[in-house]
């Protein structure tokens, strides 16, 4: 019956298509972020996307396709008393059929003109009042670029991704607003929070220029799509705040921490092909514009194949011009009009070090010598029409003066984390805000440095000054220096703060907490796999490499896997397990990183390991507070991809034992005063170190919110050398047990293939409480997409040692009365050993019996895929399998000890035998 539907529902899309003429879009209704959405040539691709769209929705919409279009939003507000303002205008800078949320956005729109801006202002105004919305609005726009056509795209009536931006972009607290709306205050009512002498009625003026720019992370996934389109794939975003359009995109880029100093000057991003890349947008779209215009296109040109207005083509044009100045000064110095133009164009020091050919320090003392500093700005919402009383700043060279003074007092600077990715996201965020709420407590005058305008830690009233800019040494050093602070505290904002530890010591910047020296130990992997043979520690076989060759004859030395490592990351970027030599050429070409100044660490690779975290808090080298986690999977998943369990489960006491004492080896012999995260492998009660971080670690507000004791809080404390009282942590007598799961996103990362390594590819994760594991560990992997009742069960259980682990859970599943789909393999080895299972086909085989077009028609509700070879980039079965399942939402699990526990778990509870007999009634009901 479902299919009935299914093919019921696509005839009348075909039909709707036909009436509005090719090519048409896509939307489906009541899902977020563009799923399953995109624009559609031929009625071959509008079948295939709306039969994966009804697998997440039963309603799609089909509209017209306004390919070029501008795409144009608008934030209301709207009181129970009929009073409506517009807060802040936004435009894409990207043409219309890229959503919103993978888009550069300028605030306010830099293109409009008055007539376009105030038509389309009033019209909003008409909508909001019409549909009777009280509170916050946004609306969306799409407007002909050259007649004055329009259309309404949509009417978000709720707080959404772009009111968090506008909230940032003008300083006027939306959501704040719209909650006091909706208990019935007007906007005559509520005071404006920033200036403290007007209402919530006067709409945002801004002197400045906004740019937004979302972070993608596409290249951690093997064979991932990486065209932009109506759908979004990026994990995260940064926001810019400059006088000029050119300052803020190229303090935007760098904000990404994407290894762009800007846009000129070694952004090292090469295209093969300039004119495709500008006709089919992907992540790296901006830095085709800026290549394409230092090539010599045209504007007209470049316009022609992207459809971005060519008044951000001249803007940006302007930088390429900027550029080629700067390069005819090397040898000399370039002359002070010339360097105070780049800076107001958004140049770094390093920037300009790089195009003049000698070192940033440099460029810094020239500018001191010329007097070219940024001033710090004020964001007021009313363009400086009144005085304003806010705490929320801004550096930009477009100024000449500061709108603030610095007063002496003793004031602590707290480093964010910058924009989210995979493997840095909410979770430093929770430690960030913590530190400055422990900091208040006691007493200090906090500053607040970030760029992400969805924290926190960049809401103004978290904290006494917000500087809403880059965590780059640059700017970091510019705010030090003019707030004279007392020092900075770097262990609770991620990778970005602590990568700066050792430049910002060698300039003179106090360090809060653990000294930059023994933060170096434990980043260089060199030094601090040298420091742990010093301590007898015992650690995977190891040793730093330069050249290939040396690389393979270790390889061939300790034997395969091994797992290859480049030093200073985070969410193991670049990192890899490779089984072979053909692997381990690949990955080394990949990573790039094989030179003298960038050895790589090659470690042997244990097999079957379990893997243990430790998070504490040292003071003065001895540990004070710790909590130990176990990951459910065996070692060879990444630490965020894990599914981790508080207190351990299946860990011997002796192993637990051994992993205390050696993080209190390790706490001393660094000098650790502070948080940090150490992560351990285990076998027999052999104990080894795998790594360890001198910061928060990602887990830090897992572990504290299950043991209910906020080691933030503590760490805090240590850093700024206040007293500490005695730490009871009881994390092995809690009367329950935290699981915390992760949340991956291969739905809409198209082409991706869905499997775990030691890179990270989880975009969140969820924590659970239970009375017991396998509670917890339930209610979890619902909370990340498992649907009960489970009637039908895909198995392909990959080599012969995983279908023997799996062969007792196979039979639970079997006594259950689950349906057991399973491919020729994994059928005849069930079947030798008395559990029948259905044979479906591989996929490259074809036909309706394939296990790809099973999962498509809905004859599945859980799939089990093992993969033989994890690494694989070609086309595989096991790869089109895993594919079908993340493409038409299904539950998929690709590691044998998560599946293992979960069907240990629906066994356990009940829940598997529950779930069997509520899917036979459900089956069985007359139609």
């Amino acid at each position: 019956s479902r299919m009935a539907l299914w093919h019921e529902q696509v005839s009348e899309a075909v039909r709707a298509a036909k009436e509005i003429g090719f090519p048409v879009m896509i939307r489906i209704a009541y899902a977020l972020g563009g799923l399953g959405s995109g624009p559609c040539q031929n009625q071959e691709e509008l079948v295939a996307r709306v039969e994966a769209a009804l697998s997440h929705t039963d309603q799609v919409l089909v509209e017209e396709f306004l390919k070029g279009w501008k795409e144009v939003e608008y934030e209301v507000v709207r009181d129970s008393c009929d009073n409506c303002i517009t807060v802040c205008n936004m435009e894409n800078f990207d043409p219309l059929g890229i959503h919103t949320g993978e888009s550069i956005v300028v605030a306010p729109s830099q293109t409009l003109t008055n007539e376009e801006y105030h038509r389309l202002r009033e019209i909003s105004i008409r909508v909001v009042r019409h549909l009777g919305v009280i509170g916050e609005c946004n609306i969306q726009f799409a407007l002909h670029p050259s007649s004055k056509e329009y259309r309404v795209i949509e009417v978000n009536a709720r707080l959404s991704r772009s009111s968090a931006l506008a909230s940032k972009a003008t300083g006027y607290p939306l959501a704040f607003v719209a909650a006091k709306l909706a208990l019935g205050q007007t906007l005559l009512d509520i005071d404006n929070s920033v200036t403290g002498a007007t209402k919530a009625c006067f709409e945002p003026a801004l002197d400045y220029v906004v740019v937004k720019i979302p972070r993608w992370d596409l290249k951690k996934f093997r064979r991932v799509s990486t065209r932009i389109g109506s759908g979004m794939k990026s994990v995260g975003e940064v926001m810019a705040i400059g006088r000029t359009f050119e300052e803020t995109l190229q303090k935007g880029l760098r904000m990404l921490d994407i290894g762009a100093e800007g846009l000129a000057g070694g952004a090292g991003i090469e295209f093969e092909d300039l004119k495709k890349e500008l006709r089919f947008p992907s992540d790296e779209r901006v830095f085709a514009v800026y290549r394409a215009l230092k090539e010599g296109m045209s504007i007209d040109d470049i316009y022609e194949l992207s459809r971005i207005d060519p008044w951000f083509l001249s803007k940006i044009s302007n930088i390429v011009d900027t550029e080629e100045n700067l390069a005819r000064s090397r040898g000399s110095d370039p002359s002070d009009d010339m360097l105070r133009r780049a800076k107001r164009l958004g140049f770094s020091d390093r920037q300009i070090a790089h195009i003049t050919e000698c070192t940033d320090d440099e460029v810094r003392a020239r500018r001191a010598k010329a007097g070219i500093r940024p001033a710090i700005k004020q964001i007021d919402t009313l363009a400086a029409e009144y005085p304003a009383k806010t705490n929320y700043l801004y550096c930009t060279y477009g100024g000449t003066e500061d709108d603030i003074g610095t007063e002496a007092r003793t004031s602590v600077m707290v480093l964010g984390s910058g924009a989210y990715r995979i493997g840095s996201s909410v979770e430093f965020d929770w430690c960030c805000v913590n530190t400055v709420v422990a900091l208040r407590k006691l007493g200090f005058y906090t500053i607040m440095v970030n760029c992400n305008p969805e924290t926190v830690s960049t809401d103004f009233d978290e904290c006494d000054r917000l500087y809403f800019e880059e965590l780059t040494f640059e700017t970091v050093l510019d705010i030090y220096e003019r707030e004279r602070s007392a020092g900075v505290i770097l262990a609770v904002g991620g990778q970005a703060a602590n990568n700066l530890a050792v430049r910002l010591a060698r300039a003179g910047v106090r360090i809060l907490g653990t000294q930059a020296s023994s933060i170096d130990r434990a980043e260089d992997r060199h030094k601090f796999s040298r420091l742990l043979d010093e301590l007898g520690i015992a650690q995977p076989v190891w040793r730093e490499l330069s050249t290939f060759n040396e690389a393979l004859a270790f390889a061939q030395d300790v034997g395969y896997p091994v797992l290859v490592r480049p030093s200073y990351v985070l969410s193991g970027a670049a990192m890899a397990v490779a089984m072979n030599d053909e692997e381990l050429e690949r990955f080394l070409g990949k990573a790039a990183l094989v030179s003298r100044e960038h050895p790589v660490v090659i470690s042997k690779f244990i097999l079957g390991a379990k893997e243990i975290e430790l998070d504490g808090v040292a003071k003065n080298g001895e540990l004070i507070a710790y909590v130990i986690s176990e990951h459910v999977e065996n070692a060879g998943v990444h630490s965020g991809d894990a599914t981790m369990v508080v207190p351990p489960q299946r860990t011997y006491l002796e192993t637990i034992r051994q992993v205390k004492k050696i993080a209190g080896r390790v706490a001393e012999a660094l000098a650790i005063n502070g948080p940090f995260n150490i992560q351990f492998l285990a076998k027999d009660n052999d104990v080894s170190v795998i790594e360890c971080n001198l910061r928060a670690s990602r887990s830090f507000p897992f572990v504290s919110k299950v043991c209910g004791t906020n080691l933030i809080d503590v760490a805090t404390k240590v850093m700024v050398d206040w007293p500490v009282p005695k730490i009871k942590l009881k994390p092995f007598n809690l009367e329950y047990v935290g699981v915390k799961a992760p949340q991956f996103s291969f739905t809409r990362l198209k082409g991706a293939d869905p499997t775990l390594s030691v890179e990270m590819a989880s975009t969140g994760e969820v924590g659970c409480l239970g009375d017991d594991f396998e509670e917890a560990f339930l209610k979890s992997m619902i909370s990340v997409g498992l649907k009960l009742p489970i009637g039908s069960v895909l198995l392909s259980t990959g080599p012969t040692e995983s279908k023997v682990d799996f062969l007792p859970s196979a039979k639970m599943l079997a006594n259950m009365g689950v349906g057991l789909l399973a491919t020729d393999g994994t059928a005849k080895f069930l079947a030798s050993h008395g559990i029948e299972s259905k044979v479906v086909a591989w996929p490259l085989e074809g036909g309706p019996q394939a296990a790809d077009a099973c999962i498509k028609e809905g004859g599945v509700d859980l799939v089990i895929n093992i993969p033989k070879n994890y690494q694989k980039e070609e086309l595989t079965n096991g790869y089109l399998i895993r594919r079908a399942a993340a493409d038409f939402g299904v539950f998929l699990i690709t590691n044998i000890q998560l599946a293992r526990r979960l069907v240990e778990s629906l066994a356990r509870k009940g829940a598997g035998e529950l779930s069997c007999r509520a899917w036979q009634e459900y089956v069985n009901l007359p139609e």
